[in-house]
């Protein structure tokens, strides 16, 4: 597996990846067991059932309605999939090798990497406590007619959220580690300062020369202008 250490200011970094998008979390471990497991394959037949519309390009529902709350619902469950996409896949790595800029030595490269991944963790296994108590509290609006939306999206948090911290964690203490000097990453640095027309189309090659077919979205959704 790759992992692209993405300069999105002056000193800040961003891990990202791409992975098929039909396979958005990754097989589900042998040690995702039981309950939720079940929870979790149910997941990622809601995450491949995401994937096909988003594909597809269909027109969102006229406002109001329970169709459109769950097209809102779906929007800000398709966010996450592209925030923690890289954390899932983590989860059943044992090697994986980080691409950085040619700037950035590969010690300090892996320190950066490192510190990202510890915070991830703390941050996901802060908000799997969270969530998880709404979702227990959530049962409470099962007396209401129709179907709890809440839960069901407070259901899905869980589940990301879980499956994010295991990545991180994964990535410090089991992946094996090797680190590869990118110059067009470098070269990317170089452009942030620019507006997202005029370093549109430099982006594009850059993501061309590294393969990555989602970098310019992922540019254009992390990077503030003139950062």
């Amino acid at each position: 597996m790759e992992v692209f250490l993405i300069p999105v200011a002056l000193d800040r970094y961003e891990l990202y990846c791409e992975v098929p998008d039909e396979d958005p979390t990754g097989a589900l471990p042998d040690h995702d067991r039981g309950w939720f497991r079940g929870l979790a394959r149910r997941f990622s037949q809601a995450l491949a059932e995401l994937e096909r519309e988003r594909n597809a390009g269909l027109p969102p529902p006229a406002p109001g309605g329970l169709a459109h709350l769950k097209f809102r619902l779906k929007r800000l469950i398709a966010e996450t999939v592209a925030e923690q996409r890289l954390l899932w896949h983590m989860r059943r790595q044992t090697a994986a090798r980080l691409v950085h800029p040619v700037d950035l030595d590969g010690p300090r490269a892996m320190a950066v990497a490192r510190a990202q991944f510890k915070s991830d963790y703390e941050k996901h296994l802060r908000w799997l406590l969270v969530n998880s108590l709404l979702f227990v509290a959530s049962g409470l609006l099962a007396i209401l007619p129709g179907p709890n939306v809440i839960a069901y999206y407070l259901a899905f948090r869980v589940v990301g959220h879980y499956m994010a911290m295991r990545g991180a964690r994964q990535a410090l203490r089991v992946v094996q580690w090797s680190t590869d000097a990118s110059g067009p990453l470098a070269e990317l640095r170089a452009l942030l300062a620019d507006t997202e027309t005029d370093r549109r189309s430099r982006v594009e090659a850059i993501a061309g020369a590294l393969e990555l077919e989602h970098l310019v979205r992922f540019i254009d959704r992390v990077v503030v202008p003139g950062a």
